[in-house]
């Protein structure tokens, strides 16, 4: 088996983080202490955001915020079938049904073309809302995806949201950093700013990382002091410990992972100009092969990629073309395959041939190695063996 020389992920962390996490070693608080407090202001603050709600992951939050809005048995969540899928997932734990919309071709997200036009042709109104023509299930929520950090078109989704009396929870979980050129605000800001909820995850690949870890951040108090009561067992903040006024779960960041976060904040310009850095290097070294298709933003984004997914022109064998890239020591993989077609989806009636863009798109994808650490020379090592393993599969 090759050795891999050039992994697919590796976290950016220095001697700050070291000393944030000793710190935390040297107080009396290893969890519900004064640092993911000091986590959730800072972030917050650098988002633009009223309310900042750390979780233990991603997924908790997206589960939290989805309860928070409504959604539960018997409902339903407008969504992308290209995404990880933990966005699908977290409906189903919360009770609800995944209804999916298929995504732009180019930016790989929803748009509010589709959502509206998803609405109007399987959605009537009622007393209790709108319900699906076919399961009797009310919408309770539009759940978009900033997918590889791209954002959404949020003010045109927003738009349809508000026209039917929609939520929109936001999974930004792979798009810190990244901003969103608003008509509505008149300026560049968070796409969260624009969603009655969204929340961001820190895994070890993601932009910053804490670990394990996710935020949920909203403007509404209500939304932000009932996923603070149910990510701990269903307390208020300042109620005994045994004093439980509702449905919770532990979902709670420990002090740890929020001292990474800090420390990841105070770097943040510097993380993210690296990351940046990467991105432009793979944007010159693959721009020779036409038969490379690389990932673009749209006019009115400003991405800070997640990861760096490149699409091959159709008739180019993907796995082949991965395996030629292992047996050269780079790592890579297919991001994302069609959530719509996992086994516990396809349980609820999904089938191949649904969402035609979602699946030509995730037969063509390879994320290639992206971290901060990457050097020039190993991007042009990637592109090189990339370039051999296109030409190799194309004469076959």
């Amino acid at each position: 088996m090759t050795e891999t020389r050039i992994p697919l992920s590796r976290p950016d962390l220095s001697g700050a983080e070291v000393e944030e996490v000793l710190g935390v070693l040297r107080s009396p608080f290893l969890s519900m202490g004064p640092k993911v407090v000091e986590f959730e202001q800072h972030f917050a603050a650098f988002l633009g955001v009223q309310h900042a709600v750390a979780v233990a992951n991603g997924t908790c939050g997206l589960h939290l915020a989805l309860r928070a809005v409504g959604v539960g048995p018997g409902t339903e969540v407008l969504t992308t079938p290209f995404t990880f899928v933990a966005t699908a997932n977290a409906i189903l734990v919360a009770g609800g049904r995944p209804v999916f919309v298929d995504v732009d071709a180019q930016t790989l997200n929803v748009t509010p073309d589709g959502v509206a036009a998803a609405i109007a042709r399987d959605y009537v109104p009622r007393e209790d809302g709108l319900v699906h023509r076919v399961t009797g299930m009310r919408l309770a929520a539009i759940m978009p995806v900033a997918t590889f950090g791209h954002p959404v078109e949020m003010d045109g989704l927003r738009a349809v949201a508000r026209e039917v009396g929609l939520p929109i929870v936001h999974d930004t979980c792979e798009s810190f950093g990244s901003l969103f050129r608003s008509a509505e605000k008149g300026a560049w800001i968070s796409e969260a700013q624009l969603a009655d909820a969204a929340v961001y995850a820190f895994y070890p690949n993601k932009q910053i990382t804490t670990g394990e870890g996710g935020m949920v951040v909203t403007a509404d108090a209500a939304i932000a002091e009932r996923c603070r009561m149910e990510r701990n067992q269903g307390r208020r903040p300042g109620s005994d410990w045994l004093d439980h006024e509702g449905l919770g779960f532990n979902y709670r960041m420990d002090e740890l992972s929020a001292a990474l976060g800090v420390a990841q904040l105070r770097r943040v310009e510097e993380l993210l100009a690296r990351r940046a850095r990467v991105a432009q290097w793979y944007d010159e070294a693959l721009a020779p092969l036409p038969e490379v298709e690389r990932p673009r933003a749209a006019p009115w984004a400003q991405v800070a990629w997640f990861v760096y997914v490149i699409r091959l022109r159709r008739g180019i064998t993907r796995d082949a073309v991965i395996a030629h890239l292992a047996a050269g020591g780079i790592a890579a993989k297919p991001y994302f395959p069609p959530v719509h077609l996992m086994p516990h989806l396809r349980a609820l009636g999904y089938r191949e041939g649904d969402f035609p863009v979602a699946e030509d798109v995730a037969g063509r994808t390879i994320a290639l190695p992206f971290f901060n650490a990457l050097t020039h020379d190993q991007v042009m090592d990637v592109a090189s063996t990339l370039r051999e393993a296109i030409y190799a599969n194309v004469e076959a």
